[in-house]
């Protein structure tokens, strides 16, 4: 296997892109349902809307030079593609840092936070806050998809992400996630908890109670967190469904994803909507519009709906199984969106730092960059 890292630039055909654009033109929507809300799915009249930004508003060149701008490497882990961003910081005393994104996330969702992150004094920080940031796209997704293989659970993502690092020449570093880079940030420290300085996390670590929880247990919770355990059996109820179909037929979902660019944003929107703060506001007035569409692009133009999906949900774990603590120092942020009870959490992980948020969701290097880059500080100002 070679261990050879290659820098990588963005560069999409116009063909590419006049085909997308034939398929927006010609695109043909469903007839709205009763009421055309979100209680259905995405309604018809706002992705309608998307659509024609998407068509005749969105400048994917922009967008392609800005992540051009950003260092971007490939290289081969475990059979695997695997495509990162790196930018080292000029502070002499950075700390590598290692940030995960999930589903139906990408790289595109740290863009705002490499800036502040490698070079705090530029954004009112201070000198000894700055880390050398490490983006890699998890396998399956975008430009480090398809999957070569199975088996792609957070466990092996870990042993990947600990052989990049070995492979920039990172000794010890901290490691940062939300959604799957939540649950695969500690099966980091788990690897190699002497070299794992600390981990950091938004939203939880995906510790969540077995669910329905007894009078007794419920009665032992605070106010907060008996809205979370609500709201965890909410979307067990009304959300679990995509979990289900990517777990099971990934392959047959991702025909109308991977051919019609419409389907591929609904199915990602339908997330967007029910994960950002607050979830009566259209995700189009909380995220802008282009980081949304680019975010969208990554899983459109790599045609990995499928691969995506696949190694997002169709892994190996066991049910409520807890796992080992790796003794690591760990903080979490868990912003209003989100469902996290530190019980559960310290259940197998050593937490030494926890903030309750009012505000924010489920993409938070996104929807509330500086609020995440001032926890990340310092968390890991409080390890120095």
């Amino acid at each position: 296997m070679s261990t050879e890292i290659t820098p990588f630039r963005i560069d999409i055909s116009q063909e590419q892109l006049d085909d997308l654009r034939a398929r927006l033109d010609n695109a043909r929507l469903p007839a709205p349902l009763p009421g055309d809300d979100w209680d259905t799915g995405v309604p018809v009249h706002w992705l309608r809307e998307m659509v024609d930004y998407w068509r005749a508003g969105y400048d994917w060149r922009a967008a392609e030079a800005e992540l051009n701008r950003v260092p971007q490497f490939m290289t081969e882990i475990d059979g695997q593609r695997i495509h990162f961003l790196h930018v080292r910081s000029d502070e002499p005393g950075a700390t590598p840092l290692l940030l995960t994104h999930g589903w139906p996330g990408s790289i595109v969702e740290f863009l705002d936070v490499i800036g502040p992150l490698t070079d705090p004094v530029a954004y009112g920080g201070d000198s000894r806050d700055a880390f050398h940031v490490v983006i890699p796209a998890l396998p399956g997704y975008g430009f480090s998809g398809p999957v070569a293989d199975s088996g792609w659970g957070t466990k092996r993502v870990a042993r990947a992400w600990v052989e990049l690092m070995d492979r920039l020449g990172y000794e010890r570093y901290g490691v940062q996630g939300g959604d799957m880079g939540a649950g695969i940030s500690p099966d980091v420290a788990r690897l190699v908890p002497d070299r794992v300085i600390g981990v950091h996390v938004n939203g939880g670590t995906g510790a969540v109670p077995q669910l329905p929880l007894s009078e007794e247990a419920m009665a032992s919770l605070t106010d907060l967190e008996r809205d979370r355990v609500r709201r965890i059996e909410a979307f067990m109820r009304e959300e679990f469904g995509y979990i289900s179909i990517q777990s099971t037929r990934p392959q047959t979902l991702a025909y109308g994803l991977v051919d019609s660019p419409v389907g591929q944003l609904a199915w990602i929107m339908d997330k967007f909507r029910e994960w950002t703060h607050p979830r009566n506001v259209l995700p189009d007035k909380i995220l802008d519009r282009e980081r949304l569409l680019t975010n969208v692009m990554l899983y459109w133009l790599t045609g990995t709906a499928g691969s995506s999906g696949y190694a997002g949900y169709a892994q190996e774990q066991v049910w409520g199984e807890i796992p080992v603590n790796s003794g690591v120092p760990t903080g979490v942020i868990v912003f209003a969106h989100d469902v996290a009870i530190r019980r559960y959490v310290e259940q197998s992980n050593t937490v030494t730092h926890w903030v309750d948020v009012d505000r924010g969701g489920h993409f938070a290097a996104l929807e509330e960059p500086e609020l995440l880059v001032a926890d990340i500080r310092e968390f890991f100002g409080s390890l120095r």
